[in-house]
């Protein structure tokens, strides 16, 4: 069937052609883009968008989507169900209540900065919820976990634990562990806590599509495992079964990095698949709201975060892509983490594909490597946009206006594509595209702090990266651009996005979802 959508404002994501107002779709499939005068004759179906705004649908370049879909079944630690430690403990206690003895209780996103406490809780707060359930606690940023006294136990963790390489058990006064595991000490919990099935998991994949369809979004890269395990099969059975985003799955190196018979087959690879994978991430630091990315700068209270990988994870990772030819991530998010990381992979000479994550301060060499070597940039406004009690109380407001450099990037020629991180983001809708796009805009956090508004994006770029950029840096074809050749996946919005105050980006809502030219929401 052929069908043409005509008489709207479409947002092609091409810098030679920004809008057209007509387009027509041949087996999901652009044919031609441009006015309405210029589609071929011929019989087709004919949608008029009576003038409604048409974008490309959005790509999110950077989340954990299983995550995010497991999150949704467990206590969310956010305004404004939760508000404070109080409050947690309470939301603890009824759980306890309706779990059997000795069921885990899991809660997601707290961010301290957001508690009237002002401090993050420990495990003497969780036991007041329960001491007789294991409690773990994620927070926003996925790089720090509170647990319970019980849990504690049940890991075996003491005054006697030493901390595992790359990460710190937080311990008191009296050298006694607080219930706060950073970095790579959050693993060590893990292996004693009961995993969800795979029909369970399954089934969240889907319904995690249903949201997304929801939001316009159209293409995912799933950035991997904070545990043991792969998803492509599981998003391999969910695309069976109607899941219908394109996803990019990258392993989380540390995993798989002994195991002499992992690989990623080329024929994998290839991004016109709708489940591709894409490429192996390491984690290079924390974050700055945690006090555990690795920072150029001294934060406030001194500290200065701590690198995560190993030299010799580094190395076996190089050697695994030179020999597949998959993609490099790297979680960097402070400066001296992008510097390690830049350096290093910038002296292969065999075309690595590359890509650096967070990107809060990177420094000059830094932005001079990877505009040279072409590396790519994959950032998340929306980090310090809803963040920005922590963000304010580790850095100050000086140096947080200078933080992600988005335009003076641009201006130098670095790769840049935008996402959300979801869930580890302090926001209750964490994979929400519109309040990302607002923070990159406005320059502005939640409460109107300025976070930069001298490096902040027009609405037509800060577009672009989330969908055309995006795309390309997941290595996906056919995907991000309103264009002849591309598929025919495109959100319909319920305002005018271009022309709306950029202070209420956020109330915009998506209308329709078109993946492949059919219609998904």
């Amino acid at each position: 069937m052929i069908k043409a959508f005509t008489g709207g404002r479409i947002f092609t994501s091409c810098p030679d052609k920004p809008f057209v107002d007509s387009i027509l779709v041949e087996d999901g499939v652009i044919v031609c883009a441009g006015e309405r005068s210029e589609l071929p004759p011929g019989k087709y179906e004919e949608e008029d968008l009576a003038g409604r705004t048409v974008i490309p649908g959005f790509v999110d370049a950077h989340m954990h989507p299983l995550m995010l879909a497991d999150y949704s079944e467990q206590i969310a630690c956010l305004p404004p169900e939760v508000n404070s430690i109080e409050d947690l403990t309470d939301r603890i206690a009824e759980e306890a209540a309706r779990t059997e003895e000795g069921g885990w209780i899991l809660g997601w996103g707290y961010d301290e900065g957001k508690f009237a406490e002002g401090r993050s809780p420990n495990r003497y707060d969780l036991d007041r919820g329960s001491s007789r359930h294991p409690v773990f606690i994620v927070r926003s940023c996925e790089h720090i976990r509170c647990v319970n006294s019980r849990a504690l136990e049940i890991a075996g963790i003491d005054r006697n634990t030493p901390d595992p390489p790359g990460g710190t058990i937080e311990k008191d006064e009296n050298g006694e562990p607080t219930g706060i595991l950073k970095e790579n000490a959050r693993d060590l919990v893990l292996p004693y806590m009961p995993e969800a099935g795979r029909e369970d998991r399954r089934e969240q994949i889907l319904k995690l599509g249903e949201l997304l369809t929801s939001q316009g979004i159209v293409g995912i890269a799933d950035m991997g495992n904070l545990h043991e395990g792969e998803n492509y099969s599981l998003f391999r059975e969910a695309e069976a079964r109607g899941f219908r985003q394109r996803v990019a799955v990258y392993y989380m190196w540390d995993y798989f990095m002994d195991d002499e018979s992992f690989t990623m087959e080329k024929e994998l690879m290839d991004g016109s698949l709708q489940i591709h994978k894409a490429g192996i991430k390491l984690i290079g630091d924390g974050s700055i709201s945690g006090r555990t990315a690795w920072v150029g700068e001294p934060y406030l209270d001194g500290s200065e975060g701590l690198p995560v990988y190993s030299d010799e994870s580094m190395e076996k990772a190089i050697d695994f892509a030179r020999k597949t030819g998959c993609q490099i991530a790297v979680h960097a998010m402070g400066g001296r983490a992008i510097d390690r990381a830049v350096r290093r992979l910038a002296e292969e000479e065999c075309g690595l594909r590359v890509r650096l994550e967070h990107l809060t301060e990177p420094s000059e060499e830094a932005v001079e490597t990877t505009v040279r070597k072409g590396f790519a940039f994959v950032s998340q406004p929306i980090f310090k946009y809803c963040e920005i009690e922590t963000y304010l109380k580790n850095l100050g407001r000086d140096r947080l206006k200078a933080m992600y450099p988005y335009r003076t990037m641009l201006e130098r020629g670095v790769k840049l594509a935008l996402s959300t991180d979801a869930p580890a983001t302090s926001w209750a809708v964490p994979s929400d595209p519109f309040a990302n796009l607002k923070a990159a805009v406005t320059g502005r956090a939640w409460d109107g702090s300025d976070m930069g508004r001298d490096e902040r994006l027009d609405i037509e770029t800060a577009i672009r990266l989330y969908t055309a950029e995006a795309a390309e840096v997941c290595g996906f074809t056919g995907l991000g651009r309103i264009a002849p050749g591309y598929r025919a996946s495109f959100a319909v919005l319920s305002d005018d996005i271009f022309g709306v105050d950029p202070e209420r980006i956020d109330e915009i809502r998506v209308e329709r979802t078109y993946i492949d030219g059919e219609r998904v929401y």
